[in-house]
């Protein structure tokens, strides 16, 4: 149990803390304060020491050092069931409650035109200090770092007379340490934005922090037995499906989420109109045209029975016509990078459709992508290499058309985003037929072709990995097949080769590979 009988604050955000001050005051608290909070509370009508008063020391080099000083921390760290550490600070030097919030360091160091000088400024040492005292003594002293926690504190603290319960101190302690760790590594973010973290070797940083906070918690996970919480950068640092508005709609899930990353992730790959349609985290149909309404009627042909209820993604403004085609369908979610009036009146006859929103990003950023294992981690910089068309190498003694080169671009991309092992039958800028994740390339190629049917006559394939065998190509070409983009790189390259030169089919290669599991 923590018995408050003075409490030091020292606040740079002061909302809400003339509620919690109040409530300290009419306990009886004894209130310290740092000079800016000292003259808030004054304005309160609330009686407070300033620190220097307290100290007898008053603050040094423009403020930087006015709570760093034995009496204050010694106050906060002494041990009350140890006679000695109560002794040496005295019973009128303990100090029960730390109130602090720190400087705004990511705010101002995120202001367009912020100079290092101005972002090291908003550095808190001081509270920090005060905070991690008071978190480390929390089987006597509790700490109140963020502002939406003082009308609870407050109204335990009213509650209990004065005292807060043991589990509570603990669990304002953490909070605290999460805090801290957080501010810390936004610094040192801020610090290595834009250096190599091992310039010798290029690598990923030797030692890695990821700070998130909780933007809402989730019904469940990927099951309904598994519990799930979405979680995004500082809110002025969030980017891409982390500036999601929801507009209408059920509650967003776990799998909705990981759709919705799927689709961006697709959709950044193009400049003109294009719609993809996500299942399972991965494409069942892509398309771009010259309206939306063309590219979501291509996309869905793709593969209708597979896009029931899949999550659709949209590059451009969606109208009252794309409306009226997306809600034709059974869909559980659509994203845009915004949705017209009359259109969101459509939507509405939908009500449990969820339509969401994003800041639209010009591209993914070249940030180190990470992935959780059991007991440990793995890091890679994104999949970004480009292939223009005139770096292909043709490897076959015929050459592709433009319009087979156009094609074969577009089904690399889309290649990309399936899941590997994947095959992409596509024509005129549109997905017919995928074939992805089976444990053989041939059983992709199968997959692919057994969804095109009949539309793989004259159209063009990509391969996200090289052909161990010829039976691939050649399963291609008898289907009708004409062109085909793969990296290469296999010992039997010249026999795969040779199965599309016999077929007169042209095949290029990019020297690139695109797994992604």
């Amino acid at each position: 149990m923590v018995i408050v009988k003075r409490a030091l604050l020292s606040c740079h955000d002061k909302t809400g803390l003339d509620v919690l001050a109040k409530a300290l005051a009419a306990l009886g608290v004894e209130l310290v304060a740092s000079d800016g909070t000292a003259e808030f509370l004054a304005k309160q009508g609330l009686r407070v020491k300033r620190v220097e008063e307290f100290t007898g020391v008053s603050e040094q080099l423009d403020g930087r050092v006015k709570t760093l000083h034995p009496k204050i921390h010694g106050g906060i760290l002494a041990r009350r069931d140890d006679a000695a550490h109560v002794k040496a600070v005295g019973a009128g030097g303990l100090i029960d409650l730390v109130v602090v919030n720190l400087y705004p360091f990511e705010r101002t160091a995120r202001q367009p035109g912020c100079s290092l000088e101005e972002a090291v400024e908003q550095i808190d040492i001081g509270g920090v200090a005060l905070l991690r005292a008071a978190a480390k003594n929390c089987a006597h002293v509790a700490a109140v770092c963020q502002p939406q926690q003082y009308a609870t504190v407050a109204e335990v603290l009213q509650r209990g007379n004065g005292q807060l319960p043991a589990s509570m101190s603990r669990q304002l302690a953490q909070a605290v340490f999460r805090l801290t760790s957080a501010y810390d590594a936004a610094v040192a973010s801020y610090l290595s934005a834009g250096e190599v973290s091992d310039a010798r070797e290029g690598l990923p940083p030797e030692e890695a922090t990821i700070t998130l906070r909780r933007r809402q918690p989730l019904r469940y996970g990927e099951n309904p037995h598994q519990r799930g919480a979405w979680y995004v950068p500082a809110p002025e640092a969030a980017w891409g499906v982390g500036t999601l508005t929801q507009l209408q709609g059920k509650e967003l899930s776990y799998n909705n989420l990981l759709d919705l990353d799927a689709a961006l992730r697709c959709l950044l790959e193009f400049d003109g109109p294009a719609c993809v349609i996500i299942k399972h985290h991965v494409p069942c149909g892509l398309a771009g045209a010259s309206t939306m309404e063309q590219a979501y009627a291509r996309a869905y042909a793709c593969d209708p029975e597979s896009a029931f209820g899949g999550v659709i993604g949209c590059n451009r403004p969606i109208e009252a016509a794309m409306a009226a085609s997306l809600t034709a369908q059974f869909v559980e979610l659509i994203m845009a990078p915004s949705v017209g009036s009359d259109a969101a009146e459509t939507f509405r006859r939908k009500p449990n459709v969820r339509v969401v929103t994003l800041e639209w990003p010009a591209r993914a950023p070249a940030a180190i992508e990470w992935r959780h294992l059991l007991g440990s981690w793995l890091a890679q910089e994104p999949d970004a290499a480009p292939v223009a068309t005139e770096v292909l190498r043709v490897a076959t003694t015929r050459a592709p058309t433009t319009t087979e080169r156009e094609d074969l671009l577009f089904a690399w991309k889309a290649a990309k985003h399936a899941a590997s092992n994947a095959i992409v039958i596509a024509q005129d800028g549109a997905t017919v037929g995928i074939g992805q994740g089976q444990p053989s390339r041939v059983g992709s190629v199968r997959l692919a072709l057994e969804k095109a049917a009949s539309r793989s006559r004259h159209a063009v394939a990509a391969s996200d990995g090289f052909f161990p065998f010829p039976d691939g190509v050649e399963l291609l070409a008898q289907a009708g097949i004409t062109a085909v983009i793969q990296p290469g790189g296999s010992i039997r390259d010249a026999e795969v080769v040779e199965a599309a030169n016999r077929a007169n089919v042209a095949m290029v290669v990019t020297g690139i590979r695109h797994f992604r599991h």
